[in-house]
């Protein structure tokens, strides 16, 4: 599907960073490794690497993974593209300062729970979690994301999913979007950072 979906010459979300991962600019350090989950053809993975971090990313998607590779090129950055379904990625323990998450909602709520695991787990101690995503009220906007309820983000559905991190952001809003076609339109968002606890003798 998402093969298909991106097999045209335009960027289905755009070629502009999320507007949420660039306000979390100032948490970023030149240096650090980031991990972009489920990047599509890059947009994102490509505004980190020229952040100054040591990037990788993976999607499951060929044609967005060479999409992704031609943006990268274009920005003069280096990314480490893997491809990967997002159930078979290995979350290797501590490897990562950054986890970037944005809009990947495209799994029910039992691999829902698998990845937020995994990206918890894949983290550093001191490590954040930057994730956008839309909340049930996007359903009535129909302006992008899934048309499955369960899919969708709330608070309590964070907060619990990360009662084991110190919530930085929890934040809801309704908000314009133009990110290409894919995400057109006023928006229901949730926005969350929140950091791994340090390691003990830390």
């Amino acid at each position: 599907m998402w093969d298909q979906r991106y097999s045209g010459a335009d960027y289905v979300f755009g070629v502009e960073p999320n507007r949420f991962l660039i306000s979390c600019g100032h948490l970023l350090e030149p240096g650090q490794t980031a991990l972009a989950v489920a990047d599509g053809e890059g947009r994102n993975s490509v505004w980190l690497a020229s952040q100054g971090l040591s990037v990788t990313a993976f999607d499951a998607s060929t044609t967005g993974l060479s999409k992704a590779r031609q943006l990268a090129a274009e920005k003069r950055v280096a990314v480490d593209y893997r491809l990967s379904q997002i159930e078979d990625w290995e979350w290797r323990a501590e490897c990562f300062d950054v986890v970037a998450a944005i809009f990947i909602q495209f799994a029910a709520p039992q691999l829902r729970s698998v990845i937020f695991e995994g990206m918890k787990r894949t983290l550093k101690p001191g490590g954040l979690i930057l994730m956008e995503g839309y909340r049930p009220e996007q359903i009535a906007y129909a302006t992008g994301g899934p048309r499955q309820r369960e899919q969708l983000y709330t608070r309590g559905l964070l907060e619990e999913a990360f009662a084991d991190f110190e919530i930085l952001q929890l934040a809801e809003h309704d908000s314009e979007l133009h990110e290409g076609q894919g995400h057109s339109g006023m928006s229901a968002l949730i926005d969350l950072v929140a950091r791994k606890p340090p390691a003990p003798d830390a």
